[in-house]
């Protein structure tokens, strides 16, 4: 399952970063998680696939390092933000950095996390928050009669391939974030596409 959707993100990662260059739903709640930082803080972009928030960041004046589990995106991102430092890494595992970060930005990646594995992922990603850091989560919303989880076979580049998805109520979002100890300081829901975006800012 993970394994199958990092395949896929390795196989569609020029297709998927050329798709998505032009989004913009995230900006909102982008800019106010950004509002609880000072400048010059660090922030870790979790799946920071082609780098796109990496570059917003840094273009704002903050430090950013960015990871992914897939090779090929994290090769985009390091194009993408010469100056920029990335890494690949699999949320799944103990991240490995020596340093903790004032904020750690998350958009679209609990989407792709079996549900059993949330509260794991979760306390991964808080080892290296700051105490009184910041998280922000981005997720897809679940409606009455949807999958809670699926894998989705998806034709958007002229072949087939295969993901992983977890889909989220807000209450259900909050319980997971509480469970962890945080404080939820920001919520919204936007409208993209055919989905709802669920996204979050919460304090450590």
């Amino acid at each position: 399952m993970k394994d199958t959707t990092k395949e896929t993100y390795n196989r569609i990662a020029k297709d998927w970063a050329k798709d998505h260059e032009s989004d913009v739903w995230w900006i909102e709640g982008t800019d106010k998680f950004l509002s609880f930082l000072q400048k010059g803080n660090s922030i870790l972009d979790v799946g920071c696939g082609a780098g796109h928030k990496s570059k917003y960041f840094a273009d704002r004046g903050f430090g950013v390092v960015g990871i992914d589990f897939s090779e090929e995106m994290v090769k985009i991102s390091s194009e993408h933000l010469l100056e920029g430092i990335f890494f690949v890494k699999d949320v799944h595992e103990p991240l490995g950095f020596e340093k903790s970060f004032d904020a750690v930005f998350a958009k679209a990646v609990l989407l792709h996390v079996a549900k059993k594995d949330i509260n794991a992922i979760l306390e991964n990603l808080l080892t290296v928050l700051k105490q009184g850091g910041y998280l922000y989560v981005a997720v897809k919303e679940t409606r009455p009669g949807d999958k809670e989880e699926e894998i989705a076979t998806e034709n958007d580049y002229g072949y087939e391939y295969e993901r992983f998805f977890s889909y989220f109520t807000m209450d259900e979002l909050r319980g997971y974030l509480s469970n962890a100890g945080l404080e939820v300081i920001y919520e919204t829901i936007t409208v993209s596409g055919k989905k709802n975006w669920i996204q979050v800012v919460a304090q450590k």
